[in-house]
């Protein structure tokens, strides 16, 4: 040990033979995982080499979940150019969202909670769609684009089109279900729906 020049961690590894028989790795799937490691933490940089095949992809990305939204909508005709971006810290968690709208009419919504893809969604997807849906409403009211007497626009009205990523990062996630696939911890859905609400008001 002693200085140099260079910072980061170097991690190698491969499969234990003694409980994989057939140890094989897709390098597609292990790219895609850390392409998303890369968006969610904002300019870090990971570098993934497969010496098996002499090949080496880097992912850095210095618009973060921002950046992840560009991303997910590549091939689609987007109706705002800069994807709308919100951040805020409460009592040590962190709420990230970002949104924006395509000419497609199913919602692409990714929830995270601390760099976990929660796929079935949780208390911050939740306060997400929440806060989208109130802000939306209060706007139409607002700016007349609904009468009083016109009911509101319900959550499927507001994300048609939507290509979202949240992701939050806290001290004690609770997921619920062996495969943390959906985020538990209550006070969540209120982090998120302040953050959201404020970002978008």
């Amino acid at each position: 040990v002693g200085e140099a020049s260079d910072t980061g961690t170097t991690i190698t590894f491969l499969a234990d033979e003694g409980i994989f028989s057939k140890a094989s790795y897709d390098f597609n799937t292990l790219s895609q995982r850390i392409r998303e490691m890369a968006y969610l933490n904002k300019e870090l940089e990971i570098c993934l080499k497969d010496e098996g095949k002499d090949s080496e992809t880097t992912f850095y990305f210095e618009g973060g979940i921002t950046s992840f939204v560009r991303y997910l909508n590549r091939n689609r005709e987007v109706r705002h150019r800069q994807p709308l971006y919100m951040s805020k810290l409460v009592n040590s968690t962190i709420v990230e969202a970002a949104l924006q709208y395509n000419d497609g009419f199913a919602e692409s919504t990714f929830s995270f909670a601390n760099c976990v893809n929660t796929v079935d969604g949780g208390t911050h997807l939740t306060g997400f769609r929440s806060a989208l849906t109130r802000v939306l409403n209060d706007y139409a009211h607002k700016n007349k684009f609904l009468k009083e007497d016109e009911p509101n626009l319900t959550g499927d009205d507001v994300r048609e089109g939507l290509t979202a990523v949240i992701s939050v990062k806290l001290t004690e996630p609770q997921f619920e279900g062996q495969t943390k696939t959906r985020l538990g911890n209550p006070e969540v859905k209120s982090l998120v729906e302040s953050a959201v609400g404020e970002g978008l008001a």
